[in-house]
């Protein structure tokens, strides 16, 4: 699991139709790197966030057949950029 914070939504006309109803983020990691992560949690810009990667994080998603790699986990109630 990483500490992530959500940059933005990401918005696709076209998607695999595992992923049809699903939100999408942009998170970046405290290096700077950007990367495109699942989120069943319901997070907005600007929230720290859990991010698990691999097979977990299929697991976090209500279907384990959704092709991701990267899921959102949890949304951090208390975190800074002090602390990142």
């Amino acid at each position: 699991m990483d500490i992530q914070r959500v940059v933005r939504d990401l918005v696709t006309t076209k998607r695999n139709s595992w992923l049809a109803s699903k939100s999408l983020r942009v998170v970046e990691d405290a290096s700077g790197t950007l990367s495109v992560a699942l989120d069943p949690v319901g997070c907005k810009p600007g929230d720290f966030v859990i991010t698990m990667g691999g097979t977990a994080a299929r697991l976090a998603t209500d279907n384990p057949k959704i092709t991701t790699d990267l899921t959102i986990g949890g949304i951090i109630d208390h975190w800074s950029e002090d602390d990142w």
